[in-house]
């Protein structure tokens, strides 16, 4: 049987895409070995000039509507939280202070969108919910704090603008939609060699003179 190939998943709890595509995660785990990195999606947004569904009015319904739409369309339990967005740097930074496995950062995903709660509201709760003690406090050393920082930069150097993001070859596969791209992608590896591909990967912007 031959080897996985190596990928990196960027994700952050705030997003209901990246609890959706990690729900379908077993698609791609035949075929790849796939390391998650939990990251800052604000600060990735930032770096990009980019916004998430959630901050923009006119697709703040038809996003969480979708998402519904999808997760029942899927059978994956979903429910929305009582606010959205909201900050995940305190979650985030304990994931990566835990080095936070597939278990751990599913059981994260879980509380946000199948118990439908902020993590910040009741942090305790939250904690024994991922199997740590109630008082474990929010991280507060540099080191993690940079880590999660680096991780953000790291994405964005990777070429992702968003997540769920998933680098496979120095290609950054972006969204719950791209599942099944990624699966051809690794069926026909020349694909972005391909004229139609290489020539959609550098066409010119026609508003810039």
């Amino acid at each position: 049987m031959s080897a996985k190939i190596p990928a990196t998943f960027y994700y952050d709890i705030v997003s209901p895409f990246a609890y959706l595509y990690i729900k379908q995660r077993q698609r791609l785990e035949k075929k790849l070995e796939i390391t998650p990195v939990p990251i800052l999606l604000g600060g990735l947004l930032r770096a990009a000039e980019n916004k998430g569904p959630g901050e923009v009015a006119a697709k703040r319904p038809h996003t969480y509507q979708f998402c519904v739409w999808q997760a029942e369309k899927l059978g994956i339990p979903f429910r929305l939280p009582e606010h959205h967005p909201f900050m995940t740097v305190a979650p985030q930074r304990l994931l990566v202070e835990k080095n936070a496995d597939w278990s751990m950062l599913e059981r994260a995903f879980d509380y946000v969108w199948v118990e439908g709660k902020d993590p910040n509201l009741s942090w305790s709760e939250f904690c024994l919910y991922l199997g740590l003690p109630a008082d474990t406090a929010k991280p507060d050393c540099p080191e993690v704090k940079a880590q999660l920082i680096n991780n953000t930069n790291q994405a964005k150097s990777a070429g992702a603008f968003g997540v769920p993001a998933l680098i496979v070859h120095q290609h950054c596969f972006w969204g719950v939609d791209t599942i099944d791209w990624v699966l051809d992608y690794l069926a026909r590896p020349g694909m972005f060699e391909e004229a139609s591909y290489a020539y959609a990967g550098s066409i010119p912007n026609g508003l810039i003179p």
